[in-house]
């Protein structure tokens, strides 16, 4: 059987068996309706709108609430057997603290009984998916932005950079910008959402950006209620502010500049394989124009190499953006499980929870 690959991000969780150059068997909102306890149908239809999110800016913070999806995923959507569960290879966000870490490989030994367990930075993993053992990732996911340099294969922690801000902020931000302008609407952030997927987009450049207040073609959208909403200028605020933070309120560099600091702190010797390997990833990074708007600013910097992205291999799914970490995992996975470089456990049962420090780095 091969080894389940799991990426649990803020909105959304990717499983499936380690096949890289497919997409993810599961891809399936991270967020859950609570039930009450007893299984009786709840009497107040405000009960419906109780919802946990068990990961936040990328971590784990409800266990109990993640226990209850992650045996949702393995023992229905995947279909282990109770008793004869596999191997399970996890991807980690930067800098995902030692407790977190731990308790994940407590969970799966104790409360899944998994045969084998590896975890590895989503940072290392969207480079694997494009072929590179160094480079730099940008993840631009629900709930934060991770600027992480690579070496190697391994992350230069002193290096990289968080943003506790992502595509949450941006449908935020859009709520607000679509209110202003269609006041009688009633928006809820879910619709929000869906507008911001189906039209967001990034202008050329700065320059093009400030034109659309003036001369932006209107679009009509019509909500799942019924209600007719006008959309104009705001699809382009949207991915503006990640190249202009103050628009979200934010005293920031934009992301581009963010990236060329962070390399700029690692090694000289390493700063040309770095910005020559820079990789896009996360849900948000897939906004129309953005890649381009990326490259343009990029090329216009005053550093002396420019950051270049790294296009994806043909073979790999068009998606790779959403799924790069996912599927960097698939390929890892192919590696670490044959060659016994995973925690076993018997490694687990004679060590204990720490073991994860020292096998999974």
């Amino acid at each position: 059987m091969e080894a389940v690959v799991v990426d649990a991000g803020s909105k959304l969780l990717k499983a499936g068996f380690a096949v890289p150059d497919q997409a993810p068997t599961m891809i399936i909102p991270t967020r859950m309706k609570r039930m009450p306890e007893d299984g009786a149908m709840p009497s107040s239809s405000a009960f419906e709108d109780i919802t946990v999110d068990p990961v936040v800016r990328g971590f784990i913070r409800d266990w109990e609430a993640m226990e209850d999806l992650f045996h949702h995923v393995l023992y229905t959507g995947l279909e282990w057997e109770v008793g004869n569960e596999g191997q399970i290879l996890f991807t980690e966000p930067l800098s995902t603290p030692k407790a977190v870490r731990e308790q994940l490989v407590q969970m799966m030994f104790e409360t899944f009984n998994v045969s084998g367990f590896y975890a590895s930075e989503q940072a290392v993993l969207s480079l694997y998916a494009v072929g590179r053992i160094s480079g730099c990732t940008v993840d631009i996911g629900h709930g934060k932005i991770d600027i992480a340099p690579v070496s190697e294969g391994a992350v230069q922690h002193i290096a990289s950079k968080r943003f506790d801000i992502g595509g949450i902020e941006l449908t935020n931000l859009l709520a607000q910008e679509l209110r202003k302008s269609n006041p009688h609407v009633n928006l809820s952030l879910s619709d929000v959402e869906d507008i911001k997927e189906q039209y967001a987009c990034c202008a050329e450049d700065q320059d093009a950006f400030e034109k659309t207040g003036k001369s932006c073609q209107k679009e009509q959208h019509t909500l799942p209620d019924g209600q007719v909403i006008t959309i104009a200028r705001e699809r382009y605020t949207v991915g503006e502010a990640l190249f202009q933070p103050l628009i979200l309120g934010l005293e920031e560099h934009g992301i581009v500049e963010q990236l060329i600091r962070c390399i700029s702190s690692v090694s000289s010797d390493n700063h040309r394989q770095l910005m020559e390997n820079t990789v896009l990833c996360g849900g948000t990074a897939s906004i129309t124009g953005f890649e381009e708007r990326f490259q343009k600013e990029a090329n216009l910097c005053s550093s002396a190499i420019c950051p270049s992205l790294v296009k994806p291999p043909e073979y790999m799914p068009e998606n790779l953006s959403k799924n790069s970490a996912w599927m960097g995992g698939a390929i890892l996975a192919k590696v670490v499980f044959p060659q016994n470089q995973h925690v076993t456990k018997a490694d687990y049962d004679e060590t204990g929870p720490s073991i994860v420090h020292r096998k999974c780095f």
